[in-house]
């Protein structure tokens, strides 16, 4: 009930990527109150550099992922508190969720977008300003349990099937185990943000910063510290996390695309 609750105190903002504040409410509900048992949670706290960090990792042993605009034949979410309430009957298959990809004023995605495996958007190869812009951006994409991430370019010339959940976002962060080029090592531009990368092994490493950090220090602890060969920027300012195993439940400015990591039953 508390979860339905807060679903019913989203705020009625705009943005992606917001240039001020720190908008997104850090909500910890506590251990699984109701039942009074504990829950393992995916998600880790660390740290690198100095940031303090969550990680959460996703095991195509363990998990499944889907995206979730909203729901069937309905507006979209545009928070984690209404898909929590929206996923109420089924909230225990949750291991995490978290915002993924960038979306227009109507939350609805700008780039390609798949879900349980029909196509809502095309893949955007237009160039223009803002972060999705930063090319090469990328894709974040896959089906059963094999989940990658490839820049756009290779996922237009490469990928003929279409996949069971796709999301694209930009800029990449790593590629092929280097850095963005454009991105500096610690720029000026410091914010709430989170990413998606793909370690050789198979698993997805979501990570999302507790305070703002800059897009180098982000990229750095994908390559160095996960070693993760591709890693791909979701959003920042906006970023958001829901662990149902430890009761936090973010809430904030609204919300486009959803990833949604569920245990296998």
């Amino acid at each position: 009930m508390r979860i339905v609750a807060l679903a019913a105190l989203a705020l009625v903002l705009t943005g992606c990527e917001q240039p001020a504040g720190e908008a997104v409410s850090r909500v910890e509900l506590g251990e699984d109150g109701e039942s009074g048992t504990t829950v393992t949670s995916d998600c880790k706290k660390v740290e690198f550099e100095g940031s303090a960090l969550t990680h959460c990792i996703a095991d195509p042993a363990d998990h499944r992922i889907t995206t979730s605009l909203g729901p069937k034949a309905g507006e979209p979410f545009r928070s984690l508190p209404n898909l929590a309430g929206g996923r109420a009957a089924d909230a225990p298959l949750v291991a995490f969720a978290v915002n993924g990809g960038m979306y227009d004023d109507a939350g609805q995605p700008i780039g390609y977008y798949v879900e349980r495996g029909e196509r809502l958007k095309k893949l955007n190869q237009n160039e223009g300003g803002g972060n999705f812009h930063m090319l090469p951006n990328g894709v974040f994409f896959g089906s059963g349990a094999k989940w990658e991430i490839k820049t756009s370019d290779d996922f237009y010339k490469n990928v003929s099937d279409r996949p069971r959940f796709g999301t694209q976002s930009g800029p990449m962060l790593v590629i092929g185990g280097k850095l963005h080029p454009e991105i500096s090592d610690d720029g000026e531009s410091k914010k709430i943000r989170n990413a998606v990368g793909i370690g050789s092994d198979g698993r997805a490493h979501f990570v999302i910063s507790e305070g703002s950090l800059s897009f180098g220090r982000l990229a750095r602890f994908y390559r160095d510290e996960l070693k993760v060969p591709n890693a791909l920027f979701l959003d920042g300012t906006v970023s958001s996390l829901w662990d149902p195993a430890t009761g936090r439940l973010d809430n904030g400015l609204p919300l486009g695309p959803l990833i949604v990591v569920e245990k296998k039953d």
